[in-house]
């Protein structure tokens, strides 16, 4: 043993880089020796030191939502030549937390081996852990009852708990249940019951990153980057948009409010309210203001704004776009569309009413007083402008 260490030891760094290759590749530790001249003892030392060997037929196999072999070997080359998480992230198209999952379950930052780790990833895969629906019928048969008289997962796992105690045999988390009812290693409740789910889905939609990038829209200009102006609302002429939607999300209204007089103007999209149907709607509308009173809008980042870049080429005007999950930063346009519902409720075909019962509805909300206006109304504040 001694002598194979030392032999080891002795091998030039090409050698060792080969060697490394090959057993990246699958190859044994004698095809190895062989290959480059070396003895197997010698080999067997360098190819230990990465983890030992691996058959091609589990190089081939990337475990669901895991890594695959070629993006370890990426991560150990990585950790070799000293660069951070992030970097490795980068290079191998992961999160940073990920790469630091990997490393630490395998060794840590010094002692990571691609092949042990890939080794350990398809050993979990291949010999899942029996859940605890598994083990314990009567936890199931309480569970799949519940699911059947349609409570939620979670509703189930809290009275669990509540009548049994966290911890105990018959508690269970609500993430264990969605994982038997959506992942058939694990389907020990029948997949029937997942209809009885709020969502009706047999099916997880997952929600990690790459999927939530999914609609981003290209070539978006944040409210960040907003002029000044626009903020203290001193200069006229700057819009606030957004769509009101009906029932079964099959109708809409689009509606704009001016920043500074709150004037509203009402679109008519009784039976489309996609990208192309807005810009037209959009472009309609505000080409029949006054110029200085065309000067930017800002809405949210719906589907709806995909054609923004030709409605801004078309009319001039440009579009600001808010940050996610943020309708405070439409403060204007949301509270408008507060008040459109007491003439549009939420629940309601919006397709049956007609332009003219919206320029109508229009007219009632710009003669309408406001506290902010010194309680005068749109109609009159954007007179004056006019004036």
């Amino acid at each position: 043993p001694g002598w194979g260490c030392r032999m080891g030891t002795m091998l030039s760094g090409a050698v060792r880089s080969e060697i490394y290759r090959l057993a990246f590749a699958g190859r044994s530790v004698r095809d190895i020796a062989s290959q480059v001249g070396a003895s197997a003892s010698g080999v067997g030392v360098v190819v230990k030191r990465i983890g030992g060997t691996i058959r091609p037929w589990q190089i081939a196999i990337t475990p669901p939502r895991g890594l695959s072999f070629d993006q370890r070997e990426l991560i150990y080359d990585g950790l070799r030549e000293g660069k951070s998480y992030r970097e490795i992230g980068r290079v191998i198209g992961r999160h940073s937390s990920s790469v630091c999952r990997e490393v630490t379950a395998n060794g840590g930052h010094g002692h990571y081996r691609p092949i042990r780790g890939h080794r350990r990833a398809i050993q979990v895969v291949y010999r899942p852990k029996q859940s605890k629906l598994d083990k314990n019928p009567a936890l199931a048969a309480r569970v799949e009852a519940d699911l059947r008289a349609l409570y939620s997962p979670q509703q189930i796992a809290g009275r669990l708990a509540r009548e049994f105690g966290k911890g105990s045999d018959m508690s269970i988390s609500h993430e264990t249940i969605y994982k038997s009812l959506y992942v058939q290693s694990r389907g020990t409740l029948r997949r029937e019951l997942a209809a009885c789910l709020r969502t009706g889905r047999a099916a997880r939609k997952h929600r990690d990153g790459r999927t939530q990038r999914r609609g981003r829209i290209p070539g978006m200009v944040m409210i960040a980057d907003r002029p000044a102006e626009i903020e203290d609302r001193a200069v006229p002429g700057h819009w606030e948009g957004d769509l009101i939607i009906g029932s079964r999300s099959a109708s809409a209204i689009g509606t704009l409010v001016e920043r500074t007089t709150r004037f509203v103007i009402l679109l008519h999209l009784p039976h489309d309210h996609g990208a192309l149907a807005v810009r037209t709607a959009m472009t309609n509308a505000i080409t029949r203001l006054p110029e200085h009173l065309r000067r930017s809008v800002t809405w949210d980042q719906g589907s709806e704004m995909t054609q923004h870049a030709q409605f801004s080429i078309e009319t001039g005007i440009d579009i600001y776009f808010c940050d996610p999950h943020s309708p405070w930063q439409r403060g204007t346009n949301e509270n408008t569309n507060g008040l459109l519902r007491q003439y549009f409720p939420k629940s309601t075909d919006l397709s049956v009413h007609t332009q003219a019962v919206l320029d109508a509805v229009a007219d009632a909300l710009n003669r309408r007083p406001r506290r902010t206006l010194q309680y005068a109304t749109p109609a009159e504040a954007l007179t004056l402008l006019l004036r």
